[in-house]
């Protein structure tokens, strides 16, 4: 058996179990429901259920099922798009101690989606997302303390939180970290760690990033350090 049709086979498993587990009002099962009607993991997709099992786990009082229900609001995700009920969920969820929701919930202080701009408020629940662990809290939260957003600009401190959110695996926090280096910003001036950095966020599929790799190798900054079988990335994007 190939290994395609062997996943094939786990992620149908899998969503038998979530939906067992729906079924039997499990608001875990119905958030991860779904999570697998949006992206067709072990069924066809159809966002439309994707958004009804939300809203049931939502409704069940599941934070990340309500996290869920406020991206579908704001995406426009099997329902009509209602920033203001992407906000009411997403504050919710917040409130509920979903690291995820409080990040998001940020990102609409911060730009005025379903609310009314407030950017104090969008610096405290980054920092509380960023605190929970969140690396998409913990880079947001690096980008309000280098423009100084909601708080103090302070350089040293947005590159703190960058590192510790592209340490997690967050391809924006790479990217940050990235450009950090070579303008010596809150770090001293690095070119071969800013190049290191920016590699691993296009080889997570940052489009800007891969740009930037190719004008890193093709004017030879900072390449000295860098690993011999990394230069592959380079020949693909090239």
């Amino acid at each position: 058996m190939g290994n395609k049709a062997s996943k094939d086979i786990e992620q149908e498993q899998l969503f038998q179990l979530h939906l067992k587990s729906a079924e039997g009002e499990n608001s875990n099962g119905q958030n991860n429901l779904g999570y697998c009607y949006e992206h067709g993991i072990g069924t066809t997709k159809d966002e439309d259920k994707a958004f009804q099992w939300y809203l049931k786990s939502a409704e069940g009082g599941n934070n990340s099922g309500q996290y869920n229900l406020g991206n579908c609001y704001e995406n426009g995700i099997g329902t009509t798009k209602d920033e203001e009920k992407a906000f009411q969920w997403y504050l919710i969820s917040a409130e509920g101690g979903n690291s995820s929701g409080q990040n998001n919930i940020g990102y609409c202080y911060k730009q005025g989606i379903g609310t009314t701009k407030d950017d104090k408020k969008a610096f405290q629940w980054h920092l509380k997302s960023a605190e929970g662990g969140d690396s998409d809290g913990q880079n947001s939260l690096g980008h309000c303390y280098q423009y100084g957003i909601g708080t103090i600009k302070d350089e040293e401190k947005a590159f703190q939180w960058y590192m510790k959110s592209a340490e997690g695996g967050n391809s924006n926090g790479q990217n940050n970290l990235g450009h950090c280096y070579p303008y010596g910003i809150g770090t001293t001036k690095n070119e071969e760690k800013a190049l290191q950095w920016i590699l691993k966020s296009a080889e997570r599929g940052d489009k800007f990033d891969q740009s930037s790799v190719e004008y890193y190798y093709r004017n030879e900054i900072g390449i000295s350090k860098i690993k011999k079988n990394e230069n592959k990335l380079m020949q693909d994007i090239c």
